[in-house]
């Protein structure tokens, strides 16, 4: 009996990851579909090298990469989430009620939206708004490679035999480095996508790169 016990404690679940290559596959999809139809059948090299003036379709182009990034970026850390809130596990839709990956993909949207509104309207209370488009532009640049990033590492962590519990202190690290030369990014970008003025654009860092990431994080992991 004790042995009986015994085996069937050390017996393991082969977890049902479909859910995570049907995700990664449509998310090459809509990358395929952006750089064919959208970008009219730009190269990858062209496509990342392109000036803002020679560029067309730029908001489409943002909108999609935006929506990959919050996908992969769900993906990879929707198993870190320690619960689901109480109150979002109750809301019930049809029956169903959000699991880890729905609540992350849904705070991770709106760290997003909120972070592109807030940038909207930053960039125009400054007189400019121009420089918006710009900024969306050039930002799309940047997160189409991390969306890149993310789609390898979850494909690690999901398909390779690694520890998830060590390999997180590994990702904080690396999103850390992501946020450092992210910031170095728009400042010295030839684009000049931050404001002229040095004040606006600490102002611009500490409430609208940091502030929302503190939020995401509070979400998440609180």
């Amino acid at each position: 009996m004790p042995l009986s016990q015994n085996f069937i404690n050390h017996i393991r679940i082969p977890e049902n990851n479909d859910w995570v290559i049907f995700i990664l596959l449509g998310c090459i999809f809509l990358f395929i579909f952006m750089m064919n139809i959208i970008e009219r059948d730009a190269n990858l090299r062209d496509f990342l090298l392109q000036k803002y003036f020679d560029a067309s379709n730029n908001l489409p182009s943002w909108i999609i990469t935006s929506c990959v990034l919050a996908l992969t970026l769900s993906v990879l850390i929707s198993q870190y989430i320690p619960v689901v809130p109480k109150f979002v596990a109750d809301l019930q839709i049809a029956g169903f009620q959000l699991n880890k990956f729905g609540y992350t993909l849904i705070a991770v949207v709106f760290f997003y939206f909120i972070k592109s509104s807030l940038g909207f309207l930053f960039y125009q209370s400054i007189g400019d708004g121009k420089k918006w488009s710009i900024f969306y532009f050039t930002s799309t640049k940047f997160y189409f490679v991390l969306s890149f990033l993310l789609i390898i590492l979850c494909v690690t962590q999901y398909y390779f035999p690694v520890d998830r519990n060590k390999i997180f202190l590994y990702y904080l690290y690396f999103f850390i480095f992501v946020f450092i030369f992210k910031v170095f990014f728009y400042l010295f970008h030839r684009n000049n996508v931050l404001p002229e003025k040095w004040y606006y654009k600490f102002l611009y860092i500490c409430t609208l790169q940091i502030a929302p990431l503190l939020l995401l994080w509070k979400l998440l992991f609180f």
